[in-house]
């Protein structure tokens, strides 16, 4: 049964992305759009409109066409923006790569997406270099200058003539990330330039940032959550993006504090510092409003702990929640929204603290038992599929995943186990392949992690099943980072936990490390864990 989403449909305007995220700022041009967390530089709503008009005449000047594909290898930068805009209004596509990657992975990513220029920085030059040996990449562009490329300036001067591309949204790729999807290798994904407007729109009624937000970019903008929900979504409605450009506390807090930073959007990693580390206290974050996390579950407890801690006693008006979505889905499908913003006949402030909030508009869901294929009554366990404008049109050369994925109906099958309530909010439980079988139950890892994190002694922590030689089943494992000047035992997590969980949840393997692996979007890396044992 398709469950709709509970608020009203809104138009998604047949536009490129240039055009849809650029428009706000022509009411403003002096308003900055984009700011150096940092340093401070500021690139106005007029002057990034300005910019990227130039970079789309050089690309076109240089060959390119049409559906050409361009990788960015660079971390987050006020420029990040001018440079994926510019790609876009020429017709090319933007296909962003992780900041972290080796050069194998690197040129993977090249040779696969058929990428002709790669934009990078100069820090990130000598694993550019390596990678586009062999791939079909004919320029190497270096943002910030280096001798034999050219830079992000000599783009910018250009005196080439504006682009004239005729756009059809429907069906132009804007952008190509990679993912691994539900299950197998990183797979390019095709997002078009109606998949992304159409995202940025359906959030509008559920996050209704004001002309004079300042957003914190410190999630990556090589992540499709940093693109469109940080990027595009700030620049959208008129607000400012500060960038950093990459996650260090003191630097976040010290930018949230001095840029009067009202909006976060975040991953869980963040959370638990905010609730947490002892550094926090030493800033002032009276000006957030909102911190929304997304890219792996948050917990509850922890939600409302960061929550408590930042209102320091006092009610200033801060939320913590949480979203829900995957590179597929543009990455938006679900979200809490803002207070005052939930659907018809929903209280304000209701929305529990462990959902992930509402299908967005435009949208509908269906949860369904993978067991049976039947469709999940309220309350109870099925994978989530969900159906809209925002789903992508499938995976780069890859028929037989993109059928796998998508069904004959259009129902993107998220490979995520759910509930929905009798208010239509969405709770998601764990992924189909993460669920840990144990004595004929299904054991959620996401759900032990959050206990053990609750734990005064346990910085952080991570869970995945190991094969039992004995049984042929799953035993749960604890990867446990504990907290600084800790002693805490390997019997005395296991003692901890059985006293919080049932008999079949109980942690039987605890292995202590220094840090749980994770993705730069903040998603634990199981499979590295899987690896080492």
């Amino acid at each position: 049964m398709a469950l709709a989403s509970r608020y009203p449909d809104v138009e998604v305007p047949d536009v490129s992305v240039p055009e849809f995220v650029l428009a706000a700022g022509r009411e403003k041009p002096d308003a900055p759009a984009l700011i150096d967390g940092l340093r401070g530089d500021v690139i106005t709503h007029g002057q990034l409109a300005g910019y990227v008009d130039r970079v789309a005449a050089a690309l076109h000047a240089r060959g390119l066409r049409k559906g050409d594909v361009v990788a960015m290898f660079c971390p987050n930068t006020p420029w990040y923006p001018v440079v994926f805009h510019g790609i876009a209004a020429a017709g090319c596509v933007m296909s962003p790569i992780n900041s972290l990657y080796t050069p194998d992975e690197i040129a993977f990513q090249l040779r696969d997406s058929g990428a002709k220029i790669l934009i990078t920085v100069s820090p990130f030059l000598d694993r550019a270099l390596a990678a586009v040996e062999g791939s079909p990449v004919g320029e190497v562009v270096v943002m910030d200058g280096a001798e034999g490329h050219a830079s992000l300036v000599d783009l910018l001067s250009t005196d080439a003539p504006s682009v004239q591309v005729d756009f059809d949204p429907a069906n132009d790729l804007v952008t190509l990330p990679y993912s691994s999807g539900t299950t197998g290798l990183p797979k390019g994904v095709m997002l078009t330039h109606r998949n992304l407007v159409a995202n940025v729109a359906q959030c509008r009624p559920l996050i209704q940032l004001g002309e004079d937000e300042r957003i914190i970019a410190v999630l990556p903008f090589f992540h499709i959550y940093g693109l469109t929900v940080l990027m595009n979504q700030g620049l959208a409605w008129g607000g400012a993006v500060v960038t950093l450009p990459r996650f260090d506390l003191e630097d976040f807090l010290r930018t949230i504090q001095d840029h009067k930073i009202t909006r976060a959007f975040v991953a869980p990693p963040i959370v638990l510092a905010l609730a947490k580390h002892p550094l926090v206290d030493q800033y002032d974050l009276s000006s957030l409003t909102s911190i929304l996390s997304g890219a792996a579950p948050l917990d509850e407890q922890l939600a409302l702990a960061a929550e408590r801690r930042l209102r320091k006693g006092a009610d200033t008006g801060v939320t913590v929640a949480q979203g829900y979505g995957m590179t597929e889905l543009s990455p938006v499908s679900h979200t809490t929204p803002d207070l005052g913003a939930e659907p018809p006949g929903v209280s304000a402030g209701s929305v529990p603290k462990g959902s992930v909030g509402f299908a967005v508009p435009n949208s509908e869901c269906r949860l369904v038992d993978p067991a049976t294929g039947r469709d999940a009554a309220t309350g109870e366990r099925g994978e989530l599929w969900v159906r809209g404008p925002n789903v992508m049109k499938g995976y780069l050369n890859n028929p037989q995943a993109t059928a796998d994925t998508i069904d004959a109906e259009g129902w993107l099958h998220t490979g995520d186990v759910a509930i929905v309530d009798e208010n239509g909010c969405y709770t998601v439980v764990d992924r189909v392949k993460e669920l840990i079988k144990y004595k004929g139950y299904q054991v959620a890892p996401a759900e032990l992690e959050a206990v053990l994190i609750g734990h005064p002694e346990i910085a952080d922590a991570a869970v995945i099943g190991v094969p039992d030689e004995d049984s042929g089943e799953e035993l749960p494992k604890a990867f446990v980072v504990r907290s600084p000047g800790s002693a805490l035992t390997q019997e005395a997590v296991m003692e901890y936990m059985a006293g919080k969980v049932a008999p079949h949840k109980k942690i039987r393997i605890v292995e202590f490390i220094e840090a749980v692996p994770k993705s730069a979007a903040g998603k634990i890396l199981r499979k590295d864990l899987r690896a080492a044992g």
